[in-house]
């Protein structure tokens, strides 16, 4: 059983795709302890399993061997069922590219998971959480794409997740506009105190992390914990 104080262990994490010559091996046999309330960034190279890991103890992928805890829940034994209801319950995604409703304004776009959530915040407080209260009825196409990104955010923190999963947050912004969501999502951990994780290839990013986990083919080369976190605002672009 993972200690109380552990969002996640994985032992032995493998995840290959295909067979045969053709077998990927995405994972190797990953051993990694994440602590609850941390901001973690992952770095690493393309293909180099980040997004995989994340998939696997996000809940939407399993492994092909090894073993993944959410606290003291094995996620490699549960049903699709549950892993459907530990999503719901405990994890929120933001990715690169927004997957905002276009028809949906702001507001209604956070209401998709405000909806289904068996406790989640009102729909009014997660957007001004990111500083777009007075944005909520504004419609997608109305919106730039920092913005869009943080009512994406507003969306995934508005069911109070336990844990925050983003898979390249800041890929598709400017500086100035990275930096504002970094500064949300850490906003976000320290508020909420969610355990917040974020894949990406902006090696300056890991400056304002607790921890740091360098992947390098399919496998955890590295882990930092840093004495000292930057802010946003002293992130190099």
């Amino acid at each position: 059983m993972a200690r109380p104080n552990l969002a996640f262990r994985t032992r032995g994490l493998t995840k290959t795709y295909g067979t045969g010559e053709a077998a990927v091996r995405a994972l190797r046999g990953v051993d990694l302890d994440i602590p609850q309330g941390e901001f973690v960034v992952l770095l690493g190279p393309s293909g180099s399993g980040k997004s995989t890991l994340l998939n696997i103890i996000g809940g939407l992928d399993r492994a092909s061997e090894g073993e993944a805890w959410f606290g003291d829940q094995n996620l490699s034994e549960l049903s699709d069922a549950a892993l459907t209801r530990y999503r719901r319950d405990h994890v929120g995604f933001v990715f690169q590219f927004y997957n905002l409703m276009p028809s949906l304004t702001a507001r209604e776009n956070v209401e998709l998971v405000t909806e289904i959530a068996p406790d989640p915040m009102d729909a009014e407080e997660a957007l001004a959480m990111v500083g777009l209260r007075e944005r909520a009825d504004h419609f997608p196409a109305q919106l730039s794409g920092g913005e869009q990104q943080r009512v994406a955010i507003a969306r995934a923190v508005a069911k109070k997740p336990t844990v925050l999963f983003c898979d390249e947050p800041t890929g598709a912004l400017d500086s100035t506009t990275g930096r504002a969501v970094l500064k949300v999502l850490r906003d976000v951990n320290e508020r909420l105190g969610a355990t917040v994780m974020i894949v990406t290839h902006a090696a300056a990013t890991a400056g304002m992390a607790d921890r740091v986990i360098d992947f390098a083919d399919g496998d955890v080369r590295e882990v930092t914990e840093n004495k000292k976190k930057l802010s946003p605002d002293e992130i190099e672009w």
